[in-house]
Order: structure tokens, then sequence, then C-alpha cells
């Protein structure tokens, strides 16, 4: 008599499969974006030569290399701001988005954020924000702003209460321009 021990074991397996693969599953990663400074280059018109100076042209003229002739090299900067700012923004609201969050998709994810500096302000991070649930939720976010790699600011962002299936709009604020920042990463901490 041929006996087949292959069914059974075949069903312990999907069996042992089927306690784990909620654990595994059960929750999406949370949104995060990693943006660089945008690439509008400054220019500045000499009104006498006609001229025109930006970053990549400023300190190639031949001649004598004093301190007063060097640029700043900012990523030679070690400045960082201590603590962590807290910020509220205001939303707007932009839209609707499907209602797919699940084991692939987070509840709120982060989309086409932008670096930019507002001259003589401060540096800020434009994004948007999707709910992708069927509840309102009122998101956490993070942002570290960074210079070379190394910290210059950290924000912790606490958004108002998003809608169900809304996208939104919201700025968050970083250091002054007087400090140089090249990246800003932004995270959602919860939910």
């Amino acid at each position: 008599m041929y006996r087949s021990y292959g069914s059974g074991l075949t069903a312990l397996v999907c069996l042992v499969g089927l306690t784990i693969a909620p654990a595994a599953l059960g929750q999406a990663p949370r949104s995060s974006v990693d943006t660089p400074a945008s690439a509008g280059v400054p220019e500045f018109r000499d009104p006498k030569t006609g001229q025109i100076w930006t970053p990549e042209n400023v300190g190639l003229v031949p001649g004598p290399n004093t301190p007063s002739d060097r640029a700043f090299d900012p990523l030679a900067q070690a400045v960082h701001v201590d603590g962590v700012v807290v910020q509220r923004p205001r939303i707007t609201p932009l839209g609707s988005v499907p209602i797919t969050a699940g084991p692939t998709v987070p509840i709120v994810n982060i989309d086409d954020a932008t670096l930019r500096a507002v001259p003589s302000q401060r540096w800020q991070v434009v994004l948007y924000l999707n709910n992708n649930s069927a509840k309102t939720v009122v998101p956490l976010l993070h942002c570290g702003f960074t210079n070379n790699g190394k910290p210059v600011e950290e924000t912790r962002v606490l958004v108002p209460a998003v809608g169900s299936g809304m996208r939104v709009g919201l700025t968050v604020y970083g250091p002054k321009t007087g400090l140089f920042v090249d990246r800003a990463t932004c995270r959602v901490q919860s939910p």
C-alpha cells in the first residue's frame, strides 16, 4: 500500500504561513521623502559691467587668491540648531485620492516635496500629503534639514486633521537662509 505524506506536510506549511502572514503583511511601510535643494540658480547682474554672476562663475576670475577673494564654502559649515523645532502648519485641501490603504499602501504618504530658500528668510519644504484611508487622521511628520550629510535643524510637524481620502498641501519651514542647507528629509512618524 502506497501512502503519501506530502499533502499533510503541504497543509501544515499553509497553516503556518497563514498564521505568520497577517503579522508580516499587516502594516505598510511609512512614507518618507528625501529632496535636494531646487535647481534654481540665483544670479546677480553687475550694473557697471553687465556681467552676470552665479554660484557657478563666481571666483573663476584669474588673480590673487586672498582671503577676501575666496567665497564661502558651504560644505565646511558646522552649525546646528539645538533642540527640535515644533511646527503646526496650515493645510490646503487640494483634492481627493483613492482609498487604498492596506498591506502595501501606507495610511498617509508624502508626495512631491520641494526644498527651496526664500532669500533673507527661511528654507522651506513644500510637500503634499495623501490620506489613503477611510478615516480622518492627524499625521505627525519629522523633517531633518542637512548640509553635506551633517544635521542643521530637526523639525517635528504637527499636521491638523486630514479627512478621509484627502490630498493636502503644506509648507514646513527650516532654518534661516544664513545657514546653508542642501537636503531635507521628511518622513511620516504616525499614523
